[in-house]
C-alpha cells in the first residue's frame, strides 16, 4: 500500500493510492443539485418570470454572474464555454446585449434588492477593452443596486498574459475587490503542450498589482494532471506561487474529455500522467499548501486562515454554487450572457450555450432561457445534504429529515448502502444519520455527495462528468 500522509491540526490528508484508484469514477462537482445535465427544456422563459416574481416576496440579496466567452487563443486543456477571436470589437457588441438582457431581468425585480456579489467569468473577462469594461460595470450599476459595502464580493477572472497594472487600477476603481489569476503551471514544457506560454514574472507582478490597488483577496488557479508534468516542475511552480502567498488557491485536476471539448484533442494523450503519477502531483500540492499554513476548504480549494472562505467554513456559513465556494449563501443568483446559469429560489435556469441562439433571444426581447429545472421537495432535501457535505465534509442528515417529518434510514436506504462501501474502505464515517468524510476520503469528497444523488441511481459514469481523481 503506497500511502502519503500529512497532518495539520484536524485536517489530515492521507492518500491511499490503491483505495482511491478503486473508487475513482466520473461524477458531478456539485456546483448545483440537480446538476446541469438534468436541466430540461420544459423550464423556459415563462417559468423564469414566475420564479423572479416570487423571489421579490423573499427580498433576498442578489448575486450577478456575467459570462464573457471570448479568448484570444485556445488553451488546449480548457473545458469552458468560449469563443476564440482577436476581434476586440466583439466585446462591445456582446456587452450591449448583456445589458439588454439585464434590462429584461431588472424590470422584474424589486430595485431595492442589493447586489452583494458580482463575478465576471469566462473565457477571458479581461478580453474586454477598458472602455467596454467600464461600460459594462456602469451599465449594471444603472440597472441594479450594486452594493458599496466593504463586505461586497466583486470578483473577476484574469488572464495575466493580457493585462497590465493600469488595467488592474481601472478594475479596482470600478469596484472589483477580488481577482482570480489563471496560472496552471509555470513549467515551459507543460505550457507548450497546452498552448499557454506565460511568464512567471509577469504573472506574479499582476498578483502584486491587485494587492497594490487594494483588492482584498487574490486567488491563483493551478492544474495537476497536465501532459508532461513532473514532481520537480510542479513543485517549482508551487514554490513560485506560494512565495507571494495568494489568499486562495484552487488546484484542479485536469479532466480529459476530448469527446466533449474539441481543443483537448490537441493534447498528446501519451504524455498525460498515469493515475498514480497524477495522484502524486495532488499529494505534492496538498503537502506544500498545508505546510504553508493554508486551510482546506473543499474539493480543490485552499485559503489562508484569515481569508473570508476560511472564516465562513469555521462558522458553518460556507456555500457552493456556479461561482465556486462563496460566503454569500442567502442570495438569488442571476446569470447574464451566453451559457450563464441562474439560481432563483428553488430553481435553476440556463442560457443557450451557443452565441447565435443567445443573441437571437436577447434581440427579440425574450429572456434567453434554454433549459432549467424547478426543484421538488426531494430535490431541496438532497440539495441541502449535498451542500453541507461539499462545504463542510459532514452533514447531520437526520436533522434535515426531522425538519420534514422524514425517517432518515428508510428514506435514504439506497444512500446508506452506497456509503457502506465507502465506509468499508475508510473513506467515510457513518454514525446513525451523521455522515462525515475521513482524511483518506477527502480527495474523493464528491463520492459521498453522489450517494445522495437520486439522478445517479443506480451508480453510473456519465460522459459529461469528469473523474474524481
Amino acid at each position: 500500500m503506497d500511502t502519503i500522509s500529512h497532518v495539520q491540526d484536524d485536517l489530515a490528508w492521507c492518500f491511499d493510492a490503491g483505495v482511491l484508484r478503486r473508487h475513482d469514477r466520473a461524477g458531478p462537482r456539485y456546483t448545483s443539485y440537480p446538476t446541469a445535465p438534468h436541466f430540461h427544456d420544459g423550464f423556459g422563459e415563462s417559468a423564469l418570470r414566475q420564479v423572479l416574481a416570487g423571489s421579490n416576496r423573499q427580498a433576498r440579496a442578489l448575486s450577478l454572474y456575467v459570462h464573457v466567452p471570448f479568448c484570444s487563443s485556445p488553451c488546449f486543456y480548457c473545458g469552458c464555454n468560449r469563443v476564440i477571436t482577436r476581434d476586440r470589437s466583439q466585446g462591445q457588441r456582446y456587452v450591449t446585449r448583456v445589458l439588454a438582457e439585464a434590462d429584461l431581468l431588472a424590470c422584474r425585480l424589486d430595485p431595492r434588492r442589493e447586489v452583494i456579489q458580482l463575478h465576471l467569468g469566462g473565457g477571458t473577462p479581461n478580453f474586454l477593452e477598458r472602455d467596454t469594461m467600464a461600460g459594462l460595470v456602469q451599465g449594471l450599476r444603472q440597472r441594479f443596486n450594486l452594493s458599496g459595502s466593504a463586505a461586497r464580493d466583486f470578483s473577476i477572472e484574469l488572464d495575466p498574459r493580457f493585462i497590465d497594472r493600469a488595467d488592474v487600477a481601472q478594475l479596482a476603481a470600478l469596484g472589483f475587490n477580488r481577482a482570480s489569476l489563471g496560472v496552471q503551471d509555470f513549467d515551459p514544457g507543460v505550457q507548450a503542450s497546452i498552448n499557454r506560454i506565460q511568464g512567471v514574472e509577469e504573472t506574479l507582478d499582476i498578483l502584486q498589482a491587485c494587492r497594490d490597488h487594494g483588492m482584498r483577496s487574490v486567488n491563483v488557479d493551478l492544474i495537476y494532471g497536465l501532459p508532461g508534468q513532473t514532481d520537480e516542475g510542479f513543485g517549482r511552480t508551487l514554490e513560485q506561487v506560494l512565495a507571494l502567498r495568494p489568499d486562495r488557491l484552487a488546484v484542479y485536476g485536469y479532466a480529459h474529455l476530448p469527446q466533449l471539448f474539441r481543443a483537448q484533442r490537441q493534447i498528446d494523450e501519451s504524455r498525460l500522467p498515469a493515475p498514480e503519477r497524477k495522484l502524486g502531483l495532488l499529494g505534492l500540492a496538498v503537502r506544500h499548501l498545508l505546510q504553508a499554513g493554508y486551510q482546506y476548504i473543499g474539493m480543490d480549494h485552499f485559503a489562508l486562515p484569515g481569508e473570508d472562505l476560511s472564516r465562513a467554513q469555521r462558522a458553518g456559513l460556507l456555500h457552493r454554487n456556479f461561482m465556486g465556494y462563496t460566503t454569500h449563501a442567502d442570495t438569488d443568483l442571476l446569470g447574464l450572457g451566453v451559457s450563464a446559469i441562474s439560481n432563483v429560489g428553488h430553481s435553476y435556469s440556463q442560457n443557450p450555450r451557443d452565441l447565435p441562439s443567445w443573441e437571437a433571444a436577447v434581440d427579440a426581447g425574450r429572456l434567453p432561457v434554454w433549459r432549467g429545472v424547478e426543484l421538488d421537495a426531494d430535490d431541496v432535501l438532497r440539495a441541502e445534504i449535498i451542500q453541507q457535505l461539499m462545504c463542510h465534509g459532514e452533514v447531520d442528515a437526520g436533522a434535515a429529515c426531522d425538519r420534514r417529518g422524514i425517517a432518515f434510514e428508510s428514506y435514504f436506504a439506497d444512500a446508506l448502502s452506497q456509503l457502506a462501501l465507502l465506509q468499508a474502505d475508510g473513506l467515510a464515517e457513518v454514525h446513525g444519520a451523521l455522515v462525515r468524510v475521513t482524511s483518506k476520503g477527502r480527495p474523493l469528497l464528491r463520492l459521498l455527495a453522489m450517494c445522495f444523488d437520486r439522478y445517479l441511481l443506480p451508480a453510473s459514469q456519465p460522459a459529461s462528468y469528469s473523474r474524481a481523481i
